[in-house]
């Protein structure tokens, strides 16, 4: 069998174990779910070696989709982090055999200090499982290892499982889009879905804005000092009533027209695209690719005619978002 063979039957056979696992899914994993969702405090998750791993994998997406939760190795709880513990946590234990040694001696310790045990094994019939005030079945048929020793389709399963788990808490929570934003603030996900276009844009002294009746050597001058590449042009109100960018500047000129001596609602052009500030940048950027343009006036509502801002795409790809 050659190596691209192997890969396969090795996927194959893990893909098998976890669909078998969606098959035995029963009334403990949504008793489980209810469980977590009544606790007062987090969900401290254990686990040895391979099972630790899977373990902070799990606590980390739990952790980053509204349910707080940690990961406690069990070897050093029994050096002193038990004190992460506390009364009304829910404790996750994982361990294929449900007999590893570390977790075992810190199980008495978790009832004593008064949380819950969840037990992820695949033996119902061990110390871990028998332990537990709910137990869900994460056993598998084989391993995928052609030796049948090494962790791997069990450790894919237990993963699976610990995925499903976040994911109904999560559906549970009514967790949204913008929830998951606050805690990833830092990746291009965040960004997109927290910064608004209030926090890119350009305001007051810094919006460029001319009157219709100012000479074009005056809009130029405001477009160059803002350094926007356009202005918007008001009427007596200070309603927004056109735009001028620097393109309809050489289009002008190349037309022959008289642009220096023209009044500024000659030159503009009408019914510029508008966003309201507390719109996602995200949602700017994307009219902006839309209609072919770079700039777009912000208003404090639909109502409004008067803008209290300009937002740049170069505002928008500075900060990441794209």
């Amino acid at each position: 069998m050659n190596i691209i063979e192997e890969g396969k039957k090795l996927i194959l056979a893990e893909a098998e174990a976890v669909a078998a696992l969606a098959g035995r899914l029963d009334s403990s994993f949504e008793e489980a779910v209810k469980l977590i969702l009544a606790g007062k405090g987090r969900v401290v998750v254990s686990g040895m070696g391979k099972s630790g791993l899977i373990g902070q994998k799990i606590a980390s997406t739990m952790a980053s989709t509204g349910t707080p939760a940690l990961f406690l190795h069990p070897a050093e709880g029994i050096h002193g982090d038990l004190g992460m513990i506390m009364a009304g946590d829910v404790v996750i234990g994982i361990s294929n055999s449900g007999e590893t040694e570390e977790l075992l001696r810190i199980l008495p310790i978790i009832k004593r200090l008064g949380a819950k045990l969840i037990a992820m094994s695949g033996n119902p019939l061990s110390n871990l499982a028998r332990s537990s005030d709910i137990f869900l079945d994460v056993s598998v048929k084989e391993e995928a290892c052609p030796l049948g020793l090494a962790p791997t389709s069990s450790t894919t399963a237990t993963l699976a499982m610990g995925d499903a788990l976040a994911v109904a808490l999560l559906v549970e929570r009514g967790f949204r889009a913008e929830d998951f934003a606050i805690f990833h603030p830092g990746g291009s996900l965040g960004k997109k879905l927290l910064l608004r276009v209030e926090d890119l844009m350009h305001s007051e002294d810094a919006l460029p804005i001319v009157a219709e009746s100012v000479l074009m050597k005056e809009a130029i001058f405001e477009i160059t000092s803002k350094g926007l590449g356009v202005t918007g042009v008001t009427d007596e109100q200070g309603r927004l009533t056109g735009v001028i960018t620097d393109g309809d500047l050489r289009r002008s000129l190349e037309q022959g027209f008289d642009v220096l001596q023209s009044p500024a609602g000659k030159v503009m052009r009408r019914n510029p695209k508008r966003i309201l500030r507390r719109e996602l940048a995200a949602a700017a950027l994307q009219l902006m690719e839309r209609h072919a343009i770079t700039t777009l006036f912000a208003f404090e509502n639909e109502q409004d005619t008067v803008p209290c801002g300009i937002i740049h795409l170069h505002d928008i790809l500075k900060a990441g978002i794209a």
